[in-house]
């Protein structure tokens, strides 16, 4: 078995995106023993729940986060992991002026989604407040990229 590759998902406050992407990410790599996954938040409190929806979208699709609550991103926490996955432009430069010493690990989501730039609109977008059709939009994106980063991740690792 190759050297684990611990994902790290970032959002702004660890209760939307990044915990939807990381019990979406947890159920695709399920029965690999190679992967841990888990997810902060630049502007993150400590022990947040998912958000209720998040947690629906999940329940819906069979993945599911046990004992979830949410953390700031830290710097033991980029230490642990091996590739971090920005939700959004904002994000990315956010971990790059506060990380700078861990910025090869830094990654935006929405590269691997395979979606194309319209106007700038690379970012994953929040669905916090705006109901239930946005949460299912933020899944699609994130459904859609986790298949390329798990290519990526796996071609480029290095043990």
């Amino acid at each position: 078995m190759s050297a684990p590759k611990h994902v790290l998902f970032v959002c702004t406050g660890n209760t939307c995106r990044s915990p939807m992407a990381e019990g979406l990410f947890r159920k695709v790599v399920g029965g690999r023993g190679d992967y841990a996954v888990s997810s902060a938040g630049v502007s993150a409190s400590k022990g947040t729940p998912a958000s209720p929806e998040t947690v629906m979208i999940l329940k819906k699709r069979g993945a599911a986060l046990d004992k979830f609550g949410s953390r700031l991103v830290s710097k033991a926490i980029l230490e642990e992991a091996t590739h971090v996955f920005a939700m959004t432009r904002s994000h990315l430069q956010t971990l790059e002026a506060r990380f700078p010493e861990f910025s090869d690990k830094f990654h935006l989501v929405r590269e691997f989604a395979g979606i194309p730039e319209k106007g700038g609109h690379i970012d994953v977008p929040d669905p916090i407040g705006m109901g239930h059709a946005a949460y299912i939009e933020t899944a699609r994106v994130l459904e859609e990229a986790i298949p390329t980063i798990i290519a990526y991740i796996d071609s480029t690792h290095k043990v």
